[in-house]
């Protein structure tokens, strides 16, 4: 089993994600029949008839295109909690959010995401996430930058932005699943920012931050469908991140909080004026 995904390979997930959202997921778009959405933890925790059906389109083209490899996804996990473990131990695992903003999918909100990230041995070595709306996909690889290709092929680099004075930045701020004191501190402290956006879509804010269209973001709970693919596409757009405590962030830990900025100087300026007490 090769566990290196070159450009050919990175070619090749970017289709299948574009396939399984043309097949799956955009056909039940604000078409979701009676009972094809269902609440998993919580009313903000959603899995619709497309997830599932998209999950499973994109399992099956991932083990046929790199035999042996282990697929992680988030509706997988949903059904069997035992398979997070697996990721650790995997030579070559692909972690898999198959519809990324379900609450707004559900909705009819065209914000949402397709995403997959390869994880060798731990370390996160491609990412891809694919807007079904706009037809394109980000790609980064590991050493190798980040960008978003059309399906002609048609590609543009992606840079973060320019590092900003505090004031002057723009952040998509989650601080809904924070725990005490944070949950009442983080939100009172958004004033010292330009803007805080939400786009309830990890997918298109890590999009928005990669391409340098704001500067930066924070994240809690961090489940490895949801941030390994845009950590590394940040992280290869010239970005820095690091988890509350300082520590790297990596795709077997999901809690601690996760800070995502242009440069070290602006994660610290974040943490000093959002996080610390």
């Amino acid at each position: 089993m090769t566990r290196r995904i070159d450009l050919g390979a990175a070619a090749d997930v970017a289709a299948l994600l574009r396939a399984a959202a043309a097949t799956e997921i955009m056909p039940r778009f604000r078409r979701l029949a009676q009972g094809s959405v269902r609440i998993k933890s919580g009313p903000l925790d959603l899995v619709t008839d497309a997830d599932e059906a998209a999950e499973r389109v994109i399992a099956a083209g991932l083990t046929e295109r790199f035999p042996g490899c282990q697929v992680v996804g988030e509706e997988g996990c949903a059904a069997d909690p035992g398979l997070l473990g697996r990721l650790a131990g995997a030579d070559l695992a692909f972690v898999v959010d198959p519809v990324d903003g379900t609450a707004n999918f559900a909705a009819g909100l065209p914000l949402f995401g397709c995403m997959a990230a390869a994880v060798v041995r731990g370390e996160v070595v491609a990412s891809w996430i694919h807007d079904p709306l706009g037809d394109d996909t980000a790609i980064a690889l590991r050493g190798e930058g980040a960008w978003i290709e059309a399906p002609d092929g048609h590609r543009h680099d992606l840079r973060v932005a320019a590092p900003a004075p505090l004031s002057e930045m723009v952040m998509s701020v989650s601080w809904s699943y924070l725990a005490e004191p944070l949950r009442s501190r983080v939100p009172a402290r958004l004033p010292r920012l330009r803007a805080a956006v939400g786009f309830r879509c990890a997918a298109h804010e890590y999009r928005l931050v990669a391409g340098g269209h704001a500067h930066g973001l924070l994240y809690n709970r961090l489940m490895p469908w949801d941030h390994a693919p845009g950590w590394l596409l940040h992280r290869e757009a010239g970005g820095y991140s690091a988890r509350f405590d300082g520590s790297p962030y990596g795709p077997l830990v999901t809690g601690g909080g996760l800070i995502v900025a242009p440069d070290k100087a602006s994660w610290q300026a974040v943490h000093e004026a959002l996080v610390a007490a």
